[in-house]
């Protein structure tokens, strides 16, 4: 007796023609499970480390598609579409609410930045301690910036090579005026 497959019974592609089938039906629930878990959201800041434009750290929108960076969450300003960067879970309790890799801490337990603002160049902390290169464990001055000790707050160790040659003093020793090629 042949079955639909074109197997007969007692032949070895009857059970070829049933494993077949039981496998398509497995690739195609497998298929249809994964489609489905894509469109559910995201818990708020689960599993949405990205990587923002200029190698920042950033969260991931629900279109897994957009990152944005880390210090745009809990802005006030949508800048996912449906508003996940901004939602009470993420934003209620800063920077407790936020996941661990939006958070820098700084020196001073109670003081705390974006992780994209660490090693940016700019004294976010106050104390430079999100520029230092021990705790922070910033690379020293690129290429844009000039090794110094600044005389202005907003700097640690560094200034913009833009403000070399300006005709103001940025480093005690004057040599952003002196010594840094413009």
């Amino acid at each position: 007796r042949c079955h639909p497959c074109g197997a007969c019974s007692g032949c070895t592609r009857r059970h070829f023609c049933i494993s077949a089938v039981a496998l398509l039906v497995l690739v195609a629930a497998v298929a249809s499970g994964v489609a489905a878990l894509a469109l559910l959201p995201w818990a708020p800041g689960l599993n949405r480390l990205c990587t923002a434009p200029n190698n920042r750290t950033g969260f991931l929108c629900d279109d897994r598609v957009t990152c944005v960076p880390a210090s745009w969450v809990c802005d006030r300003v949508s800048n996912c579409r449906n508003g996940e960067d901004e939602q009470e879970q993420l934003c209620g309790d800063l920077p407790h609410s936020l996941p661990g890799y939006l958070v820098f801490y700084c020196s001073n337990p109670r003081s705390w930045v974006y992780a994209d603002q660490r090693c940016n160049g700019m004294n976010d902390c106050g104390d430079c301690s999100d520029e230092t290169w021990g705790s922070a464990a910033c690379p020293p001055c690129g290429q844009e910036w000039w090794s110094c000790s600044p005389v202005h707050f907003q700097f640690c160790s560094c200034i913009p090579r833009r403000l070399c040659r300006d005709g103001t003093q940025h480093c005690l020793d004057w040599s952003d005026e002196f010594v840094c090629p413009a």
